[in-house]
């Protein structure tokens, strides 16, 4: 009997003494679901839903600093490294020929950044006004930039300012980014005409290729002169964006968007997956952040369609102002999303490039946005 008594005292049933893990088990296997059978950001959603089972095993501690999920954060997500590896394969995949081409719709990646900053505010005022919830400077910055729908700068601010709140950002971010297609066309539509979508455009002009490799390089160096602790993003962002446009290093672009990219993705949905355990997760903040992070994304949303129709007022080359929902930096996906509403209104009307721009601008916005989030709260 006394083998027995330390058998049973061994297994994980005997020392599941708190309520949360039992409530982890099926927010985890929900994440699974949504990835593999919606297909809602599968390549993020299966290894962050697998890690938080992980996670929340008992006795194994899996996610502690021994535990081999404790080991990948601390080796990747605690000092940043992953979601700058991400951003460089960002950068290898990503073309940038639409905003060279139009780059007046820079400022529509801009407008979509609003939403961060507004939610900043809000996680600070929403901190005073709701018992349980404290949000310090540092925790509402990491909130507000889910509002840039970007799921890599999300975690490498949320590493910085709040490690404590990264699998709700995370989660969060990631969970937005897949609803792309459910909650921008009806905020699109409430704020623009059925003349407004119908309105078509111009086929972009061809860029150089002398234009493309300057780009990434001219990019670093103004970043590096204004927004000094916005330089690691962009610089591994335009670094891997270098590698594909400059024609010499075919072989490294391909192992950034591939290989890297591919190895690093699953690393970091393990490593956040470990911050999904119940003490960390069941809290009142992890409401609030899912709160806040749908109004950041709606408020992103609507500004970008606002300012184009602003442009349209003071400009005699009319755009569509739904590109301007694509200023959030959900790549393709917020692109994809403009092009099909647009058709809806006019079915010979074809966006996609056009969006594309304010689309990949957000996507610099964003990690922007986060080096001033850093400086504020240095």
């Amino acid at each position: 009997m006394e083998t027995f008594a330390e058998v049973w005292a061994a297994t994980g049933i005997a020392n599941l003494t708190s309520i949360g893990q039992f409530v982890m088990f099926p927010v985890c296997l929900l994440l699974l679901y949504l990835g593999i059978r919606r297909g809602f950001e599968p390549l993020l959603l299966v290894p962050i839903g697998f890690g938080g089972l992980l996670a929340n095993v008992p006795v194994a501690d899996i996610a502690g600093p021994e535990g081999f999920l404790g080991i990948i954060y601390d080796s990747g997500i605690a000092n940043g490294l992953f979601p700058l590896l991400i951003f460089m394969g960002v950068g290898a995949l990503t073309d940038f020929g639409p905003l060279l081409a139009r780059p007046k719709t820079a400022l529509l990646g801009a407008a979509a950044q609003f939403g961060i900053f507004s939610t900043v505010l809000g996680a600070i005022a929403l901190s005073n006004l709701v018992d349980g919830i404290d949000f310090d400077l540092g925790d509402a910055a990491a909130i507000g930039i889910i509002g840039g729908a970007d799921g890599p700068t999300a975690i490498f601010l949320a590493s910085r300012l709040s490690p404590d709140l990264l699998g709700a950002i995370a989660i969060a971010a990631y969970s937005y980014m897949a609803l792309v297609p459910i909650i921008q066309p009806p905020i699109m539509r409430l704020l623009t005409t059925e003349a407004e979508r119908k309105i078509g455009m111009a086929q972009l002009r061809p860029v150089r290729k002398a234009e493309r490799i300057a780009f990434p390089i001219v990019v670093v160096i103004l970043c590096a002169l204004l927004i000094p602790d916005a330089t690691p993003l962009v610089g591994a962002l335009m670094f891997g964006n270098l590698l594909n446009e400059c024609g010499v290093a075919d072989r490294l672009a391909g192992a950034a968007r591939n290989e890297m990219i591919n190895i690093v993705t699953i690393l970091l949905g393990l490593a956040v997956g470990s911050k999904l355990a119940s003490d960390k997760f069941l809290t009142p903040e992890t409401l609030g952040i899912l709160a806040l992070g749908l109004i950041a994304f709606a408020i992103g949303t609507a500004s970008g369609v606002l300012l184009a129709k602003l442009m349209n007022l003071l400009s005699k080359d009319p755009i569509n102002p739904l590109i301007g929902a694509a200023g959030v930096s959900a790549v393709p996906m917020a692109a994809r999303v403009v092009s099909r509403v647009g058709q809806a209104a006019n079915p010979h009307n074809v966006l996609l490039m056009h969006a594309m721009g304010p689309n990949v601008a957000g996507v610099l916005g964003s990690a922007v946005a986060a080096g001033v989030l850093l400086a504020l709260t240095k």
